[in-house]
C-alpha cells in the first residue's frame, strides 16, 4: 500500500497488541520496526468497520510526547525528522468486514429501574441477534446508574440496524483511548505551613481517579493523619484480583474497581507479565495522577535525590477511589463508559480523567457521554486536552461540561552538566540520577562511527539500532541526535557509558534516561563536536541531574501541550485554563520502568513525570479544594471560579505566543478561586439548549437530557450563548457584528454589591456591554448582560486576536478571555 507524496515508504500491517510500523526505506532491502509507533496515530472507522489509523509526517518535527504521556513504557523523548506513514489493524483487509466488534450504544439518560434497564438492553440485541445465549455472548457491559446503554460485541451492520431503534441516540464502535502523560502545589499558592482555613469538611471530598490503577502501598494514600470515617454516603468497593484484595483500601483510598471487559475483547485475556488483573497498577500513571489530585502529605519524597521535598495532592484529606480502565497503555471506551457510571453510582464528588483520543461528535464520545451524565449529577470532571502540541487544532476532550486542562511549567527545573576534556562545562536538560564510576570517558560522535555496513548507516547520527561501530561505543559517551529510536537504549546495549543527546526543538522538559544522559541544543551542540574533532583523544563526563529553583522561570505553556481551536464547537474556547504539568513528582509504581525501557531496573516510589496527564489532576485537586469550602456550587459554578481567577500567561515567552488558545483562562489559582466573587453557572437545561444550537432534535435532547417535555426553541439557539466563562467568535469571514449574553451569579460573602465592566478590546475590534454595571441585592442573584462585538475586518497581520472583558467590585475581577479569529485561521 502506498500514500501520495510520500515516495519510497511502503507498509506492513501487523496485527498485534500494539500495532508497529514496517518501513522499506529508499535504495534499502532491510525492513524495520519502529514498535510503539501506533501512539503516533489516532483511531477512527469507516463504513466497513475497519480500523485505520494514518499519521503522515513529511520533513517535519514532531515530539514523541506529544501523544502519549512520558510515563508510559513505549515513552518517546526526541524528534522525528523523516517522513512516515502509518497504517494499523484493518480487519477488513483481511476480508473480514463483519467480524464482530464491541460498540457503544448509548440510549441517553439512566432510567428508573436498573433491572428493566438490562431487561430493555437484551430485547434490543434481541433484535439483531439469534437467541438469549447469542445476546448473552455478545453483552460487555451494561450502563444503568449515570445513563443508559450498554457495550455489546455486533457487527457493522448490527450496530446500523440498532441506531435506526427507537430511543437509541448513537451507536458507535468502542476506540482505544490512550493516557496523555512536590513542588507545584507551593507553586500555586497552597504551601505546606499553612492549610489556608481548609475546612474539616474537606476529608468529605471524594476524588475519583479513571487511570492505570493505584499502588496502595505507597505512602501517598495512607490513611495515618485521617482519623475521620470513610463518609456514609459512600458505596463503592474494593475489588479483589492479582495481587491486590480489598484490605489494600484504607481509609484514604476507600474505592478500587477494575474494567477489563471491553479490553478483553478487543486484544485478549490479560495476562502478565508488566500488568495485573486487579485494580493495582503496573504503569505507574495511574498512582502519579491520583496522588497529584489528592494524594497524602509525603515528607522527604523524591526521585533519588531530585525534586525533594513535600510531596501531597491540592486536597491532602480527600478519599481517593481508583477506577482502573487502561491495560498496558491502552483505555477502550467501553471501559470507560463503565468507569463514569460506577463512579457516579459510587457517591464520587470529582472526576479526574487523564485519557484522550481524537476529537468526535459529543455523542460518540465515552468521556464527553460519560461526563455529560456525571456533570447532571453534580459530579465536576476534568479532563487532559492531549499531548499533540504545539500544532494548533490538536485540543481533545472539548465537550463544554468538561473542563479541558493544558499544561505549563513551574519555577523548577533539572539540569545536568557535562564537561569535556578541555575542562568546558555545558548545561543540559535531563533526569540523570546516574553517576559515572570513572572521571572520564572517550567521547565520540554517533555520526562518526557508522558501521559501514548497515542499510541505515545515514541514520548513525540518530544512534538507532545497528547504525554504529559497536567497539566505538563500549565504554563511550556519545553524541547522538533525537530523531529515531532510543538512543538510550541502544547505547546501553553496547556497552556504552552514556549519551549526549542534541535536541532544538526544545530544552523545557526533563525526561529519564536508562544511562547517564544530558540533552542539550544545536548551539552546545557545536562546540562539543569541534571539540571532539580538534584532540585524537576527546573525553568527557556527564554529571548527576540538580534541582534549581528559579523565581523568574515564569510558566509557559508546554511544547507538547495540545492547542485549541475546538474542531467540534469552535465557538467554545478550548483548553479551558492551564496547570503545572512538566517535571511533576508523585507517587509511582515500583514496578514500573523509570525512564520507559524494559533495560531500566531502577525501582522507586515516585517519579518525574511530565504530560497533560499530569495538570488534569492539579486541576482535579483545585476543584477539590475549592469544593471543600462551597459544597452546594454546581460543577459549571467550580469550573467558573477556576476560569475566572486564572492568571493568563506572558505571551511574549515562546511557548505562550498562542494565547487562549494554548492556556485558555490562564494558571490555576486555587485560593482565588475559593472567593470569585461572580460565577457563570450553567445547567442540564442550559447545556440541553446548547445541543439543540447544534442540531439535536428535541426528541435526542429529551433522551440525552432525561427532559421527556423538553423541545428545541423554534427560534434555535446559538451555541455561543452557553453561560461559558470564556468567549470564543470563530471563522469571521469579513465583518464582524456579533452580540453574545451571559449570567453571573452573585455567590460573594456580601450580598449587596456593585460590579463594573473593564475591556480589554481586541485588536480593531470595538466592544460594548451593557448593561456595564450590574447591582447585586442577594446572595445567589443572578443578573445578565450583553456584549457586543464589531469591526470591518479583522486585522491582516494576525492569525487571531485576544481580550477580555473583566467584572470587578473592587476586591473581586472575575475575567473572561475573549478570542476571535477569521475563517482563513489555519494551522501555523
Amino acid at each position: 500500500m502506498e500514500l501520495n507524496g510520500v515516495p519510497g515508504v511502503r507498509f506492513g500491517i501487523l496485527l498485534e497488541r500494539q500495532c508497529s510500523l514496517s518501513i522499506l526505506l529508499s535504495g534499502s532491502n532491510s525492513t524495520k520496526i519502529f514498535p510503539c509507533v501506533s501512539d503516533l496515530g489516532s483511531y477512527s472507522n469507516d463504513s466497513v468497520a475497519c480500523q485505520y489509523c494514518y499519521l503522515v509526517l513529511i520533513q517535519q518535527r514532531f515530539f514523541h510526547a506529544q501523544q502519549q504521556d512520558t510515563s508510559m513504557a513505549c515513552i518517546g523523548k526526541w524528534t522525528l525528522l523523516m517522513s512516515i506513514a502509518l497504517v494499523c489493524g484493518c480487519s477488513a483487509i483481511l476480508g473480514q468486514s463483519e467480524k464482530r466488534k464491541v460498540h457503544i450504544v448509548y440510549m441517553g439518560n439512566s432510567l428508573a429501574n436498573p433491572e428493566k434497564a438490562t431487561s430493555l438492553y437484551q430485547k434490543v440485541l434481541a433484535k439483531v441477534l439469534s437467541g438469549k445465549e447469542e445476546v448473552a455472548r455478545s453483552m460487555v457491559y451494561s450502563y444503568t446508574a449515570s445513563f443508559s446503554g450498554f457495550a455489546a460485541e455486533l457487527s457493522t451492520t448490527e450496530a446500523a440496524s440498532i441506531s435506526k431503534m427507537p430511543g437509541v441516540v448513537s451507536v458507535f464502535p468502542s476506540s482505544v483511548k490512550k493516557l496523555h502523560t512536590t513542588r507545584s502545589w507551593d507553586f500555586l499558592g497552597l504551601s505546606t505551613t499553612s492549610n489556608h482555613g481548609l475546612p474539616t469538611g474537606g476529608s468529605n471530598i471524594i476524588i475519583g481517579v479513571l487511570d492505570s490503577g493505584v499502588w496502595p502501598e505507597s505512602e501517598s494514600f495512607s490513611d495515618k493523619y485521617l482519623p475521620d470515617p470513610i463518609p456514609s454516603r459512600w458505596k463503592g468497593t474494593c475489588v479483589s484480583g492479582d495481587s491486590f484484595s480489598s484490605s489494600n483500601c484504607n481509609r484514604k483510598l476507600i474505592g478500587a474497581r477494575m474494567f477489563p471487559n471491553g479490553y478483553e475483547q478487543n486484544f485478549g485475556p490479560i495476562i502478565g507479565p508488566g500488568e495485573y488483573r486487579s485494580p493495582r497498577d503496573a504503569e505507574g500513571h495511574g498512582s502519579h495522577t491520583a496522588s497529584t489530585a489528592g494524594g497524602s502529605s509525603v515528607k522527604h519524597a523524591s526521585l533519588f535525590g531530585l525534586a525533594e521535598g513535600t510531596a501531597r495532592g491540592g486536597t491532602p484529606t480527600a478519599r481517593i477511589a481508583a477506577y482502573k480502565v487502561c491495560w498496558f497503555g491502552s483505555c477502550t471506551d467501553a471501559d470507560i463508559l463503565a468507569a463514569f457510571d460506577e463512579a457516579v453510582a459510587d457517591g464520587v464528588d470529582l472526576i479526574s480523567s487523564s485519557i484522550g483520543g481524537s476529537p468526535q461528535d459529543y455523542f460518540s464520545d465515552s468521556i464527553a457521554i460519560g461526563a455529560f451524565h456525571a456533570v447532571q449529577n453534580g459530579v465536576f470532571v476534568s479532563s487532559s486536552a492531549g499531548n499533540s502540541g504545539p500544532s494548533v487544532y490538536t485540543a481533545t476532550n472539548v465537550a463544554p461540561w468538561l473542563t479541558t486542562v493544558a499544561a505549563s511549567s513551574i519555577d523548577r527545573k533539572f539540569t545536568s552538566s557535562i564537561v569535556l576534556g578541555n575542562s568546558l562545562p555545558y548545561k543540559g536538560v535531563a533526569l540523570n540520577t546516574i553517576s559515572l564510576s570513572n572521571p572520564w570517558y572517550p567521547l565520540v560522535s554517533g555520526e562518526a562511527i557508522r558501521n559501514a555496513s548497515s542499510p541505515l548507516a545515514n541514520f548513525s547520527k540518530y544512534c538507532y539500532d545497528g547504525t554504529m561501530a559497536l567497539d566505538k561505543v563500549k565504554d563511550s559517551i556519545v553524541v547522538c541526535y533525537g530523531g529515531v529510536g532510543a538512543p538510550d537504549a541502544t547505547v546501553l546495549a553496547a556497552g556504552g557509558a552514556g549519551v549526549i543527546l542534541v535536541d532544538s526543538f526544545d530544552k523545557s522538559v526533563g525526561f529519564a534516561f536508562s544511562l547517564p544522559c544530558s540533552v542539550v541544543g544545536t548551539a552546545d551542540a557545536k562546540h562539543i563536536l569541534k571539540y571532539i574533532n580538534s584532540t585524537s583523544f576527546p573525553v568527557a563526563d556527564i554529571l548527576p541531574s540538580i534541582t534549581t529553583v528559579d523565581d523568574s522561570l515564569v510558566p509557559q505553556t508546554a511544547i507538547f501541550s495540545s492547542r485549541g481551536p475546538n474542531v467540534i464547537t469552535p465557538d467554545i474556547l478550548k483548553p479551558d485554563i492551564t496547570a503545572p504539568g512538566v517535571d511533576i513528582l508523585a507517587a509511582w509504581s515500583p514496578v514500573s520502568s523509570i525512564s520507559g525501557e524494559s533495560t531500566d531496573n531502577r525501582s522507586t516510589s515516585f517519579n518525574i513525570i511530565s504530560g497533560t496527564s499530569m495538570s488534569c489532576p492539579h486541576v482535579t485537586g483545585a476543584a477539590a479544594f475549592v469544593k471543600s469550602f462551597h459544597p452546594e456550587w454546581s460543577p459549571a459554578a467550580i469550573k467558573s471560579a477556576l476560569m475566572t481567577t486564572a492568571t493568563p500567561l506572558d505571551g511574549d515567552k515562546r511557548f505562550n505566543k498562542d494565547g487562549p488558545l494554548g492556556y485558555g483562562s490562564g494558571l490555576i489559582s486555587p485560593t482565588k478561586a475559593t472567593d470569585p466573587g461572580l460565577v457563570y453557572d450553567a445547567d442540564t437545561t442550559d447545556f440541553s439548549l446548547f445541543l439543540c444550537g447544534l442540531n439535536y432534535t428535541s426528541e435526542q435532547v429529551q433522551l440525552i437530557s432525561g427532559f421527556s417535555n423538553f423541545s428545541c426553541p423554534e427560534e434555535v439557539p446559538s451555541v455561543i450563548d452557553l453561560n461559558y466563562p470564556s468567549i470564543a467568535i470563530a471563522n469571521v469571514q469579513g465583518s464582524l457584528n456579533k452580540s453574545i449574553i451571559r449570567t453571573l451569579t452573585n455567590v460573594g460573602f456580601s450580598g449587596n454589591s456593585t460590579y463594573t465592566v473593564h475591556i480589554q478590546a481586541p485588536k480593531g475590534v470595538s466592544v460594548t456591554v451593557s448593561p456595564s454595571c450590574l447591582h447585586f441585592d442577594a446572595p445567589y442573584q443572578r443578573l445578565s448582560f450583553h456584549a457586543n462585538f464589531q469591526a470591518n475586518s479583522l486585522p491582516s497581520e494576525q492569525v487571531y486576536l485576544s481580550g477580555a472583558l473583566t467584572w470587578t467590585d473592587g476586591i473581586h475581577f472575575v475575567r473572561s478571555p475573549v478570542l476571535i479569529w477569521p475563517a482563513s485561521f489555519t494551522v501555523q
